[in-house]
């Protein structure tokens, strides 16, 4: 017993030291908001897909969803020559991905299911300048992060600054050079850009929560159907 509670108070010692290293910022995660999921799918498409894909959704299904028309998907969205029914494949082959990049970036269709949708925001606004590094970057929540900073020009370029507390050392991140947006601008940006992806994730999100209520509703009536009907089988058994 006494080593259970040991290994108990180890656990949650270790993962409080790991919460406190890094501080994940929170997503506003609405997918009733479909304007939000078109600029963030505009985003995936511009920033995202030279490199990675999301091959479980289409275009199509992207425009029934968020209540948009076919061609304006095809047109604001869509990349040039693609079709309504085609998957969000990128356009880098594997052989290309992995001359320049040592591996195939993966496919994002799941990775806020994976990950979740703070870490993903977090990990996107915390690229800082590290000259040590190949590319030039790092990554406060994913160190050592083999992906270039793709959105450097909207954000500008931040370096890391150590800082002092009473509570002890933290890393700062600091803008070094400021970007095409502003901070609250960029904020929106990853947001959108989040949504979008925990939409890619589970496209029947929605529908499911919806569905769920009266599935929660029909099985607390059948509970008092099949109590009553347990007491009238055994009302005569003693």
């Amino acid at each position: 017993m006494k080593k259970l509670l040991i290994i108990l108070l180890l656990t949650f010692s270790f993962g409080a030291v790991a919460n406190e290293a890094i501080e994940l910022q929170s997503a506003r995660i609405d997918l009733s908001n479909n304007e939000s999921l078109q600029r963030g799918a505009k985003h995936f498409v511009t920033y995202c897909l030279g490199c990675h894909s999301a091959k479980h959704i289409r275009y199509l299904r992207i425009a029934n969803d968020v209540g948009a028309d076919p061609q304006k998907v095809l047109k604001d969205i869509a990349p040039e020559g693609a079709s309504i029914y085609d998957q969000l494949h990128s356009a880098m082959n594997k052989h290309d991905a992995e001359k320049w990049f040592g591996t195939q970036p993966p496919d994002l269709s799941l990775i806020a299911r994976s990950r979740g949708a703070d870490w993903l925001y977090s990990y996107l606004k915390s690229y800082y300048i590290d000259t040590s590094k190949p590319l030039g970057v790092n990554n406060l929540v994913f160190k050592d992060t083999a992906m270039p900073n793709p959105l450097w020009q909207l954000q500008g370029e931040q370096h890391a600054e150590q800082r002092k507390t009473i509570y002890g050392e933290y890393t700062k991140l600091v803008i070094e050079e400021p970007g095409t947006l502003s901070e609250k601008d960029f904020d929106l940006f990853v947001n959108d850009l989040v949504n979008f992806l925990v939409y890619v994730g589970e496209p029947v999100q929605l529908e499911r929560q919806r569905i769920g209520k009266y599935v929660i509703l029909f099985l607390l009536l059948f509970l008092v159907i099949a109590y009553l009907l347990k007491k009238e089988f055994w009302k005569d058994i003693h």
